[in-house]
């Protein structure tokens, strides 16, 4: 028996099935009530934002037309919610096979621009007495993800000496490139839109997995989707999907293409320095050793956006350090 919003559900009658769980410390558990399919969210760690931030920014995309699990009950006090089963049927499971991928991936920038054209709030109601702050990214954000990168990646390679020396000089570099950032905070921003938080509904897409969202720069969810570390595509089909992206989007984006393309490269380069990061975190810390065997693309990511001149002292230094056989190396 389950106590939540004051109401007994009876789980007794239920099979309840654990789900393979995320990066998070969340654990999932799909149970069937009457005929309808449930979720339940259990987290013991980072209760604000796995729980209430999730179920606000979830009823935010949902009040404006977006397809977010919907919230059946809750219990923030006790650590869990119940909320709707998007099924299992992710984009990463419908591309990772499929030939003509650049058809499934127009739909998903679709959904993205359609997210993009929400207007943001920095305060989001609905689900306690106090609002939820969206926070807008900012070059300290930007910092405290790529410094995941120097704090728990290279420490798997390098002594705490080396580390200072090479996190205080790319600390420049990066403030450098942060700052070169052209187009505003000004969409909302999933910060994790990849294919595997996509989810394959009755022929629409559904999102899961927006705890996490601030008010940012439109390229970040573009660079998410298009350098994904979960698939590898060609670069023929990346140049597709950006493209369709500038074609379908704001005419400020293609009149601005060489400055919107710029802040795309910045934020593909950083945000493959901190899911390098998190996944050496994940290793480390929470003895999941899953996410490693993705480090090595991750770095073709960073490399192939650094073939642009403001990029050349970032290179410079990472290349001085970190060479191509630590970058290919898989540690287990």
């Amino acid at each position: 028996m389950v106590l939540a919003n004051g109401k007994i559900i009876n789980l007794m009658k239920s099979k309840i099935i654990p789900i393979i769980g995320d990066a998070s410390f969340r654990r999932f558990y799909r149970f069937k009530s009457g005929k309808i399919s449930k979720i339940i969210v259990i987290a013991k760690k980072e209760k604000y934002k796995n729980l209430i931030a999730y179920s606000q920014i979830n009823k935010f995309l949902r009040d404006n037309k977006i397809l977010a699990p919907k919230l059946y009950e809750h219990n923030f006090s006790k650590g869990f919610i119940v909320i709707e089963d998007f099924g299992d049927l992710s984009f990463h499971r419908v591309l990772v096979n499929r030939k003509n991928k650049f058809t499934v991936y127009r739909k998903l920038v679709n959904f993205l621009i359609k997210i993009q054209k929400i207007k943001p709030k920095s305060k989001l109601n609905g689900i306690i007495n106090k609002p939820y702050k969206l926070d807008k990214y900012s070059s300290r954000y930007l910092h405290l993800e790529s410094d995941l990168f120097f704090d728990w990646y290279l420490p798997l390679f390098f002594k705490k000496k080396k580390i200072k020396k090479i996190k205080v000089k790319a600390k420049k570099i990066l403030s450098k490139l942060y700052n070169k950032i052209n187009f505003s905070n000004s969409c909302f921003v999933h910060r994790d839109y990849h294919i595997q938080n996509l989810m394959k509904i009755n022929g629409n897409v559904g999102i899961i997995d927006s705890q996490d969202a601030l008010i940012g720069n439109p390229a970040y969810d573009l660079a998410s989707i298009v350098d994904d570390v979960r698939l590898k595509t060609s670069n023929k089909l990346k140049k597709e999907i950006y493209k369709y992206y500038l074609r379908k989007t704001k005419k400020k984006y293609r009149i601005n293409s060489k400055e919107f393309s710029e802040d795309f490269n910045i934020l593909s380069v950083q945000r493959n320095l901190k899911i390098i990061g998190i996944f050496s975190r994940l290793f480390k810390r929470d003895k999941k050793n899953i996410y490693l065997k993705l480090i090595p693309y991750a770095w073709k990511l960073i490399e192939e956006r650094m073939d642009s001149k403001i990029f050349s002292d970032l290179k410079n230094i990472l290349d001085e350090n970190i060479s191509k056989k630590i970058r290919k190396k898989i540690i287990i």
